[in-house]
């Protein structure tokens, strides 16, 4: 799964690595990105510019907001199936930009690791969004982050990771492809490109958003 990530990059960065427009006077680098917040993704609905959607879908059709908490992640094995899923897969899909994400190993005590790239450049996993209409009428936007089974790296830590796709196909992700062109591009990134090391149990607390978190621990 993912349930932890980091986004700290200025604007300028942003804007070079992905090619959007950033508000600076709403952006700011988080270290603890957790459910429930809202959170940087860009969207097919406006991929020129960086948008703020609350992590936890919320499906157009839900009841309840509180729906959300249980739709951090969708399972990229089953998203064509699952009702919560489905439609957006097919048509609201985003990139969720990030530069690392944090995963607990169960080893006695539950430690947690920084994942990133080799190069410790910034990467984007695959997300879906959704649009809710609250009672008295405000919209809110939520995403949920796309997972797979795990690679070598990650098959130490957790059986599962979140989709990081490839620079070359971000664009398409965010283009109206077929399903099954869709399905291709939800693999695990190849474990040679990434790292891993342990972090201070900070991290536990979504309260502490902190340069910190990423120190590494021994």
């Amino acid at each position: 799964m993912c349930g932890r990530y980091s986004f700290a990059m200025v604007d300028e960065l942003i804007e070079e690595r992905f090619g959007v427009r950033v508000r600076t006077a709403i952006y700011k680098a988080r270290y603890n990105c957790a459910p429930g917040q809202d959170l940087a993704v860009i969207s097919n609905h406006k991929p020129e510019e960086l948008s703020f959607y609350h992590w936890g879908l919320i499906p157009f059709w839900a009841k309840e907001r509180s729906i959300g908490y249980r739709l951090i992640n969708a399972k990229s094995e089953t998203i064509t199936e699952k009702p919560s899923y489905k439609n957006a897969f097919r048509s609201r899909r985003c990139l969720v930009p990030a530069d690392s994400f944090f995963e607990w190993k169960k080893d006695g005590e539950k430690d947690p690791y920084r994942i990133l790239m080799k190069n410790e450049k910034p990467f984007s996993m695959a997300g879906i969004w959704d649009h809710w209409t609250t009672p008295d009428g405000e919209i809110i936007h939520s995403f949920s982050i796309l997972t797979t089974s795990s690679n070598e790296l990650m098959k130490d830590i957790h059986d599962r990771m979140p989709v990081i796709l490839d620079p070359s196909d971000e664009k398409r992700w965010l283009s109206p492809l077929s399903e099954s062109e869709l399905l291709i591009l939800l693999k695990p990134y190849p474990a040679e490109r990434m790292k891993a090391y342990k972090i201070s149990k900070l991290v536990n607390s979504p309260k502490i958003d902190s340069e910190d978190i990423l120190t590494p621990v021994s």
